[in-house]
């Protein structure tokens, strides 16, 4: 058991203390969702639980008290993210109590009917607000021939679903976007920006004062859809996205599904790799200055940088370590000879 009163103290004053609770808390087991449901799809949603946790974990996306506003656009993957954070919901709610609003927005699309979503979220007894905004005339009008909805639906839509948020006094914002969204993301970048950027897990709205958090970063989309799909949740079509097949996004996943012929992990390999960045070995110079490399050289100068993955000892610390464990020497034990050598991050 954790002692709460504990818990919340720590929280509101020294968050490292916190933090440390956060394993305990998400170690309380999660059921296997609804008892109809068949085993393939009680293992899928074992999975993507597991993964949802573990961002969880790792990012503070569900924190106590939280009341999170879900954006449920009608698509899979919301839907897929709305049922496990109700889980999530249950299986805490002695530990670590937050406030979940399911959040829809209607942006006046031709032949919109949101019933059935509005059917399904009575089913599951959550709060839920059904916002109205006319962004698909907007969207329509000033969207340049030859370009594409996305960037401009996205932004119009995330406005909406900011103000909507405020309004409801959520402290967080939650999206649906996936692993397979952060890669196909840092490939956009990469290709058309020059740039190294995806999607994080958290950021901080300072404008809106809102916290946006991604629970279905570490979640694939192969397995959300079928989990979708084993549990017929209401999906509801995009006049826009199916509109351009030949989108940005729709070629990123192109070229990802070509990765994968050179290797079935690619994208597993590529989400590890947005989570293991290696200064040194990029030209960003501002970069390695900033975490305490060498502008030039990318060496180690300054102790900041044992904070980074594979930086945590130099060469040199690491050939003593290995020459101590070889010959430690009289009267040096294990223990404590792995406490004297240890390098502090």
């Amino acid at each position: 058991r954790v002692d709460w009163s504990v818990g919340r103290k720590m929280a509101t004053g020294r968050a490292p203390a916190w933090r440390a609770l956060l394993p305990c808390l998400f170690a309380v087991s999660v059921g296997a969702g609804r008892p109809s449901a068949s085993a393939g799809a009680r293992a899928l949603e074992a999975k993507l639980m597991r993964q949802l946790r573990h961002s969880s974990l790792e990012h503070a996306l569900v924190e106590p008290d939280d009341h999170i506003a879900v954006c449920v656009s009608g698509g899979k993957d919301s839907a897929t993210m709305l049922h496990l954070l109700l889980a999530l919901q249950r299986s805490l709610r002695h530990v670590c109590p937050f406030e979940l609003t399911a959040l829809h927005l209607d942006q006046h699309q031709p032949g919109y009917d949101g019933a059935p979503l509005a059917r399904w979220l009575d089913s599951l007894g959550v709060p839920y607000h059904l916002a109205s905004e006319d962004t698909y005339t907007v969207v329509v009008d000033k969207t340049a021939e030859g370009k594409t909805y996305c960037s401009m639906c996205s932004r119009l839509r995330r406005g909406a679903l900011y103000s909507a948020a405020a309004e409801l006094g959520a402290n967080k914002l939650a999206l649906g976007h996936h692993a397979d969204d952060a890669i196909e993301t840092l490939l956009l970048n990469m290709v058309h920006q020059a740039k190294l950027a995806a999607m994080p897990a958290r950021y901080y709205a300072e404008d809106r004062g809102l916290h946006v958090v991604r629970p279905l970063i570490g979640c694939f989309e192969a397995d959300i859809a079928r989990f979708a799909a084993a549990m017929a949740f209401p999906i509801l079509p995009c006049t826009l996205c199916g509109s351009q097949p030949d989108a940005q996004r729709a070629q990123a996943k192109l070229l990802l599904g070509a990765l994968e012929r050179l290797n079935p992990h690619a994208r597993a390999s590529m989400l590890g790799a947005l989570a293991d960045v290696r200064p040194s070995h990029l030209l960003d110079t501002a970069l390695r200055e900033a975490c305490g490399l060498d502008r030039v050289t990318g060496r180690v100068v300054d102790e900041r940088a044992r904070a980074i993955r594979g930086y945590g000892e130099s060469p040199l610390a690491q050939h003593a370590a290995a020459a101590a464990a070889a010959d430690p020497g009289p009267g040096v034990g294990g223990a404590n000879r792995g406490a004297d050598s240890a390098v502090p991050p």
